[in-house]
């Protein structure tokens, strides 16, 4: 399968936590995500936007943080015009961005950028939140399909 996601065609990393038996790779992860990203898990200054046609809008932090709980790596952050940073991941040398589609056809750089913290992400009640949200909603999508 073909996905659009940054980075897709080499995101063959393997899971080092089994919490989620059936995300054994970023591609499961991305198809199990994509029936839970709302608009509730969108970043709030983003939600008026947020469609289920793009899905992956205001969702980047809270997963790139899960990937990194499932995967390992570290979480880096493109700064983006009004000071935010658009989070990305890297696993062993592996560099994927499940929430790129949200910019379409803009090409973001993924070298270079500095590494992000959930401390500092997480400090925002709202995003630490939204994070927990999803975290649940993947665990109950696990639940009903063991």
């Amino acid at each position: 399968m073909n996905y659009q996601f940054y980075g897709w065609e080499n995101a063959d990393v393997s899971a080092i936590e089994d919490k989620y038996c059936d995300i054994k790779t970023p591609w499961n992860l991305y198809d199990a995500l994509s029936d839970i990203w709302c608009k509730e898990t969108c970043a709030p200054r983003l939600q008026a936007e947020w469609t289920p046609e793009n899905k992956t809008l205001g969702q980047c932090s809270i997963t790139a943080f899960l990937v990194q709980d499932i995967f390992g790596g570290k979480v880096y952050g493109v700064l983006r015009p009004g000071g935010n940073y658009h989070c990305y991941n890297v696993v062993d040398d592996h560099v994927f961005d499940l929430t790129s589609e949200q910019f379409g056809d803009e090409k973001l750089v993924y070298e270079n950028n500095p590494e992000q913290s959930r401390e500092v992400h997480f400090a925002k009640e709202e995003k630490r939140l939204r994070y927990e949200y999803l975290k649940e909603k993947l665990e109950e999508r696990m639940k009903k399909l063991s």
